[in-house]
């Protein structure tokens, strides 16, 4: 990076288990076959990143407790202050941002549009993440929120990439519904690009799409957190992984994600989790992590004590 040239910023939107970090996973790789060192900054409502070990020997800096685009945004504004303030050898070459599954775009681009920010970060899209499987469900009127709807409108609207991922899980002619409901919400100008598992070519990633500041008035921001809960389950025994994937697949629909630690029956070793749109990952961990098992659910009005209660079933059911 040339002194006084700004660095390039991309920030990845979208809600809940639309596949962000997967997303972000193939970027940096993409950036490091081109020489580029690239920062990151993760941001989890709860207290723990339970996706560390994903990014293993990463430029990482941590935002926990909050959602970028209200409580922690001074946090956000620290961070970026480090980065302005890091040495020349210490200097990173492209910046993402990946906010929680209930930010607002629109308030993370207020903090890169102001001073200092602004004359030191060039940014060059907001890539919002958008779920196939999932998405005629999230716009029914039926078995979603008003405040759900309004939030991936903003979403989207904001986005100057859309990703619609997860085309595999539906078929052809749900899929061309799922864009139809997009075009009328956004319009037809707006790039839509379809993958499977977050594989776009790079060249569509990391173009520069954001030509114009365009700012909101004060005022004009809102938060969509109140139906979002987070389920932390800790003191996990060892699971039987079967057993685990069938509670996990019967979760109630209001469960759009899943992640964590869990220990596998008969097993020393540790796996991380992934569960969204009914479907479960597992992926060991290296022994140097060290981590307890943790299970963090997040959904939409999610009834906390049943599934604390269904929890207790699991974990005493051996």
């Amino acid at each position: 990076m040339k002194k006084n040239q700004r660095t390039p910023v991309y920030v990845l939107s979208g809600f809940l288990g639309s596949g962000k970090t997967t997303v972000l996973l193939h970027m940096l790789k993409q950036c490091k076959e081109q020489g580029l060192r690239p920062g990151i900054i993760l941001n989890e409502l709860g207290e723990t990143n339970v996706e560390g070990h994903l990014f293993k020997n990463e430029n990482v800096y941590e935002l926990l407790n909050g959602c970028i685009c209200c409580t922690i945004q001074d946090d956000l504004k620290e961070t970026m202050d480090e980065l302005i303030l890091q040495t020349e050898k210490e200097a990173i070459d492209i910046l993402f941002i990946e906010g929680t599954g209930v930010a607002n775009p629109l308030e993370i681009q207020e903090v890169l549009f102001s001073r200092p920010y602004m004359e030191r970060f060039e940014l060059m899209s907001v890539i919002t993440v958008l779920d196939a499987s999932h998405f005629l469900e999230f716009q029914s009127v039926f078995s979603s929120s008003s405040e759900l709807r309004t939030l991936l409108k903003e979403q989207m609207i904001c986005g100057s990439l859309l990703l619609l991922n997860k085309t595999d899980l539906i078929r052809l002619e749900q899929l061309e519904k799922v864009k139809s409901k997009i075009q009328r919400i956004v319009g037809d100008d707006k790039k839509l690009i379809e993958s499977t598992f977050g594989k776009v070519d790079s060249d569509q990633l990391l173009k520069k799409r954001i030509r114009s500041i365009l700012m909101g008035s004060e005022g004009e921001y809102h938060h969509h957190h109140s139906t979002v809960q987070m389920v932390k389950l800790e003191e996990v025994p060892p699971l039987k992984q079967k057993i685990f994937e069938k509670w996990l697949k019967q979760l109630p629909c209001h469960v759009l994600r899943g992640k964590g630690y869990v220990q596998i029956d008969g097993s020393d070793q540790l796996f991380s989790f992934q569960y969204a749109s009914g479907k479960s990952a597992f992926m060991p961990v290296s022994a140097g992590f060290n981590r307890k098992p943790v299970i963090i659910l997040i959904g939409i009005d999610i009834d906390v004590e049943q599934m604390k209660k269904d929890w207790k079933q699991l974990a005493h059911s051996k």
